[in-house]
């Protein structure tokens, strides 16, 4: 069997480009019982500009929105989510907003969630990775 790697770029995510090189893909889809790993995602709008300074809640959910978007280019949904890797600044705060995550992840995905001192930048405060398997 095959199995072949697709890195994709979804247009609805800032592409992660410094210096003029990319840095990562936010999505590598991997054909053959396919996987599909989403790359951590912050809570940044299309254009790269964070969203829900200093609100926890604001920023789960455009994590959420921004893992939706990222799945969907490769063909797969939230529920296909197997696995989360979770980077949070206050864990205490991130828990007080379980139900929005539960919007995004009610799958029940397995999870690791870790309390971290700083993000990529000083103004996000959650980070969320995927691995999602596709039949």
């Amino acid at each position: 069997m095959t199995v072949s790697r697709k890195n994709i770029q979804p247009d609805a995510l800032a592409a992660p480009v410094r210096g003029g090189h990319t840095l990562y893909s936010h999505v590598v889809s991997v054909e053959g019982k396919r996987l599909v790993f989403v790359a951590g995602q912050l809570a940044r709008d299309r254009g790269g500009n964070v969203v829900g300074k200093g609100d926890m809640r604001a920023q789960i959910r455009q994590v959420g929105e921004n893992i939706k978007a990222a799945l969907a280019t490769a063909g797969a949904t939230l529920g296909d989510i197997v696995k989360t890797n979770t980077y949070v600044t206050d864990m205490d705060e991130y828990f007080k907003h379980v139900d929005i995550r539960m919007e995004y992840l009610s799958a029940l995905p397995t999870s690791t969630t870790v309390e971290v001192r700083r993000l990529a930048h000083p103004d996000l405060m959650v980070e969320v990775e995927v691995i999602a398997v596709v039949d």
